[in-house]
């Protein structure tokens, strides 16, 4: 008979309790960046799969084999949805969201600790289902990140349109259900539980971005898990919401009639474009404080900031036709669409102007954080460039199927939301773990990511000006295509040396976690709550102590001050 020590069934219960069971908003917003790490890195391996085969149809890929049309659509698919969901979607809000919030509004714990780790479960549950789909018979769904149907809603349309597909809809609504749970908490934590003195305008503009998020959260999220449910009916419960009659699958009827597969897209885009806020303004918010902290500087514009955050929040619910251009849309509706596409340039020009009017004349500390996010900026501005000329119609139905779109849509969210990460760890990383990162390495890794980025997707503005089609798993047999090989040979070659770069950063990051320097409380020299406290923080947080604000989140270089910054909690003058 096995016996087990008091002391070893203590260490069980307390690692269970740790590291299952546990409520601690700190420990599950980590939770949480493993999780977007390990999409991540799934997703990149995706990507390279398919440049390769874009380049070399006929390579045989070591355990592998020769990648089938089939199979890179469903490399595409799963590429799409672990980057936008479980990593752009992810890791700025309910990692370091969830991390931080409540010890930048000066609380111990979210509003609601068990249903913020429940969050954290449901999506890591999510992301195992739709990791399945990879194993099942007939593979991975081949539909698309955006699903549409009626090629996502038939099981016979073609190889992983079965089970496959099904994973990809429960995995994408447990996910929709978890970010309603996480939404939640944010809502209520920054509402109702802010320290005393931690008035709105007196909140870090990371805090701003987060419970504006929330809130498109809870609108968009809602509407696609509706839609996600809607769908699965058409699948298997004989309904006709997305599914038209008349239609023919390997020369059989399918008996079905009365949908319209553009109620999906409506649906889909009314969440899709929030989303793409859902990913960039907790980017925005980390990038707006990290320029304050390194330019020594108040931020420029604290409350038009904050405005030009609802700003963009309540246009992103208006502008989602413009993603249906080419759908036959009404011109008249194609004409609003598109005036309120240009509109939303106003705000985020703000935020544009305003960070570089933080930089100008500020006392810069070239760390590793500021880089990244002054390359967040830069991707944001060339990104968003293009935005402009996809929301004419008259351009965009020319464009719209090209690599012009990939290239604008890897600028502007991908990359400006990655750099946002990045620059979110290295900033955070000392007080998440207690370490430093090595600054040289994090150094040579902005560089190598920034040109390679560039050297990656600017070439597809060409390709997609010259009428490259995106999708489409490989086009050498046609002519004007062919001849474009030299550049899709270039563009491989940036991505593969990118992403041979971002081995630096898994090195510095694992290696700093129990090699790096020792941290101290304030690192960085920041006014705002989080690092009032020990690093890594204590398990209850503020505890017992009673945390006043009487001071702003960014008073840098006040006439009259001891040091060039002052604590958010430090006696009023």
């Amino acid at each position: 008979m096995t016996t087990i020590s008091p002391a070893a069934d203590s260490t069980n219960r307390s690692f269970l309790r740790r590291f299952f069971f546990t409520t601690d908003h700190k420990t599950i917003g980590q939770q949480y960046f493993f999780l977007s790490l390990a999409a991540v890195l799934v997703g990149a391996w995706l990507s390279l799969l398919m440049r390769i085969h874009l380049v070399w149809p006929k390579a045989a890929i070591p355990f592998l084999g020769e990648i089938k049309p089939e199979n890179y659509l469903a490399q595409l698919t799963m590429h799409g949805t672990l980057m936008v969901f479980f990593v752009l979607s992810t890791v700025p809000q309910s990692g370091f969201g969830t991390f931080f919030l409540p010890l930048q509004l000066g609380a111990s714990n979210m509003a609601f600790p068990r249903l913020t780790a429940a969050g954290f479960w449901t999506a890591l549950t999510s992301f195992l289902v739709l990791m399945a789909a990879f194993f099942v018979p007939g593979g991975a769904s081949g539909a698309g990140w955006t699903q549409y149907p009626p090629l996502s809603a038939l099981a016979a349309a073609g190889p992983g349109q079965g089970l496959g597909t099904d994973l990809w809809l429960v995995s994408i609504g447990l996910f929709c259900l978890s970010s309603l749970m996480s939404a939640v908490g944010f809502l209520a934590t920054t509402t109702r539980h802010r320290a005393p003195g931690m008035t709105w305008m007196r909140m870090p503009l990371t805090c701003w971005s987060w419970f504006v998020t929330s809130i498109l959260i809870l609108l968009a999220f809602g509407i696609l898990l509706a839609a996600v449910i809607l769908l699965m009916l058409d699948r298997h419960a004989g309904t006709s919401f997305f599914i038209p009659g008349g239609l023919l699958v390997s020369g059989k009827m399918i008996d079905h009639a009365g949908g319209s597969p553009l109620i999906w897209q409506h649906l889909f885009w009314f969440f899709g474009h929030p989303e793409v806020y859902i990913a960039i303004l907790p980017a925005m918010g980390v990038t707006s404080h990290l320029l304050s902290v390194f330019a020594r500087k108040p931020v420029f514009g604290y409350k038009a900031m904050v405005g030009a955050t609802l700003a963009i929040g309540a246009l992103g619910f208006m502008v989602w036709g413009h993603h249906m251009f080419v759908s036959g849309m009404n011109p008249y509706a194609g004409f609003a669409f598109s005036t309120l596409t240009t509109a939303i340039a106003v705000p985020s020009a703000i935020k544009t102007f305003n960070w570089v009017a933080t930089l100008y004349r500020g006392k810069i500390r070239y760390a590793t954080p500021l880089l990244f996010s002054a390359g967040f900026v830069s991707f944001f501005i060339t990104g968003g460039l293009t935005g402009p000329i996809l929301a004419q119609p008259a351009l965009d139905v020319y464009l719209h199927d090209t690599y012009f779109v990939v290239a604008h849509f890897h600028l502007i969210m991908a990359m400006a939301g990655l750099f946002a990460i990045f620059s979110a760890t290295y900033f955070w990383f000392p007080k998440m773990f207690g370490r430093m990162m090595n600054e040289t390495l994090g150094k040579l890794h902005f560089w190598i990511t920034l040109l390679g980025a560039y050297a990656t997707f600017m070439p597809m503005h060409l390709l997609g000006i010259a009428g490259h089609p995106r999708r489409y798993s490989e086009l050498t047999g046609v002519q004007y295509v062919a001849a474009m090989a030299p550049l899709q040979k270039f563009v491989t070659v940036a991505a593969v040396v990118t992403l041979a770069g971002q081995a630096i950063f898994l090195m510095n990051l694992f290696w700093s976690m129990r090699k790096g320097p020792e941290a101290e409380a304030n690192p960085w020299e920041c006014g705002t709550l989080e690092w009032t406290l020990a690093s890594p923080p204590p398990a209850e947080g503020f505890g017992e102590r009673e945390v006043e604000v009487n001071h702003g989140p960014y008073e840098y270089n006040i006439p009259g001050t001891e040091k060039d910054f002052v604590m958010q909690d430090s006696p009023a003058s």
